[in-house]
């Protein structure tokens, strides 16, 4: 399967915003032996590097920059790919997430899995996007495991202390299992057409590396299988979500080492910001040291304009803790309680998300700036917004499953009226679940994607949905 989808690329990443320029990343896999042409740019011929080597196929990259304030190109063996390019006035951005499912995804009919790719691909034809967010589980690496004796029972089963070379041998496996899931992905023609011409940011979420990392017990976690599984999906996730590898990753990142992936983008008027709510994650903390430490220095630095905060978990969300407490006393629904510890309402969380709440709170605040949170995960569409007090309000906008089929109308029901009960975790600040404009339930049903967009000063929010279609804006 790999090599039919040989060559890849360009897949286009966002590396950085500066000096009036965009600084960006051109990725392109090959098979082994095969190096691909240089990029032309307005600079110049940029060639390509190296980046990884898998039994099937060569990852390589060209990093080079085009003007921030206006529309250019580059191109590629003699194809030309337009880029909108312009940050400094109206502007538009897409947000997708959830990009598969968690069994056969592969084996999915490729123009079922991707209509709402292909809807999102004639939205940039009609009005181009400037950027494009992808806010978690952009594969479904559930599957990874499988056909591996040290992990095909994961995380259910582990075995009994495996030697260095049994684990080397399942890094291997899970690293060209990694590479297919990625390549299947990224070739899919209704992204990639996309996605080599609008730069993609992305952050990472739990399908990413398995279901529900970080809310699984420790002894999966840090058992040599559970770090193994780590490391591969981290390399990946570096490889194919940015376009880096490890000693090279983008100035955005707070972290150099990459202990944390977390990002930081700004551009005229607007942060793009984007903790990572994995790599420190355990049962009893959502983010580490690294993820604190960036959104404190964030919350300290005074930006005019707007800022969209990425939380993969959605930061604003119904009284889970009731949902929680009937899923561990029923055994048959113990298996679904790391889906709830994936939650920022979880009961395990509850102090890390009052402080989360209050930083961003404060950051809504400040004189000339607003705050948005963006986030997808739950495979429905869906709003909120927190009270902030004199006639202010923090929303939320979910956006999530671009390719993931939407689960039962009931579950979208059930949510809503747990979402009449309100939540407040915050004294004074309660947080009220909305509608979507046009929509009768708090929760919809249906694959979609988002639209933001700026006009002016203005910022206002649009979701394609996929059977009710583009709704009315909505003022952010």
């Amino acid at each position: 399967m790999t090599s039919s989808l040989l060559p890849l690329g360009p897949v286009l990443f966002l590396d950085d915003v500066r000096d009036g320029l965009l600084h960006l990343a051109a990725l392109f896999v090959t098979d082994p032996g095969q190096t691909p042409p240089p990029l032309d740019t307005p600079d110049g011929p940029q060639p390509v590097t190296r980046l990884a080597g898998y039994d099937q196929a060569t990852v390589w990259r060209a990093r080079f920059t085009l003007p921030a304030d206006r529309p250019s190109a580059y191109g590629w063996a003699g194809d030309r790919y337009e880029v909108a390019g312009d940050l400094t006035g109206d502007l538009r951005l897409g947000y997708v997430s959830c990009n598969g499912e968690e069994t056969g995804d592969l084996l999915r009919e490729g123009s079922e899995r991707n209509a709402m790719w292909a809807r999102l691909r004639e939205e940039h034809r009609r009005r181009p996007l400037a950027l494009l967010l992808h806010g978690g589980d952009q594969v479904y690496a559930d599957e990874v495991t499988h056909d591996h004796p040290l992990s095909h029972d994961w995380p259910d089963s582990l075995p009994d202390a495996p030697s260095a070379s049994a684990l080397a041998g399942l890094r291997q496996h899970l690293r060209e299992r990694f590479l297919t899931r990625y390549l299947a992905v990224l070739a899919a023609p209704e992204a990639a057409w996309l996605m080599a011409r609008v730069p993609s940011l992305m952050q990472w979420d739990d399908h990413d590396i398995c279901d529900g990392w970080g809310s699984l017990r420790r002894s999966r976690l840090g058992s040599g299988v559970g770090q193994t599984l780590f490391s591969a999906a981290r390399e990946a996730a570096l490889l194919f979500q940015h376009g880096a590898c490890d000693g090279d990753l983008p100035r955005r990142f707070a972290d150099p080492a990459g202990h944390h992936l977390g990002w930081t983008v700004r551009a005229p008027g607007l942060r793009l910001l984007a903790p990572d709510l994995r790599s420190e994650r355990t049962r009893r903390q959502v983010m580490g040291p690294g993820g604190w430490s960036l959104m404190e220095a964030e919350s300290r630095t005074p930006l005019p304009g707007h800022t969209l905060l990425l939380s993969s978990v959605p930061l604003l969300g119904p009284r889970l803790s009731l949902l929680e407490a009937v899923m561990v006393a029923v055994p048959k629904m113990q298996k679904y309680e790391d889906d709830l510890r994936d939650q920022w309402q979880s009961r395990a969380h509850r102090d890390e998300w009052r402080r989360m709440l209050q930083m961003v709170a404060e950051m809504a605040r400040q004189p000339g700036h607003a705050l948005t949170a963006v986030s997808g995960e739950i495979h429905l569409a869906t709003r909120a917004v927190m009270d902030l007090g004199e006639g202010r309000g923090l929303q939320q906008l979910v956006a999530s499953g671009i390719a993931h089929r939407a689960p039962p109308q009931g579950w979208a029901r059930f949510l809503g009226t747990l979402a009449s009960l309100g939540e407040g975790p915050l004294p004074g600040h309660p947080i009220r679940i909305g509608r979507l404009p046009g929509q009768r339930g708090r929760y919809v049903a249906e694959r979609n994607y988002l639209l933001l967009e700026r006009q002016g000063a203005e910022w206002q929010a649009r979701w394609d949905l996929e059977t009710s279609g583009l709704t009315d804006p909505l003022a952010l």
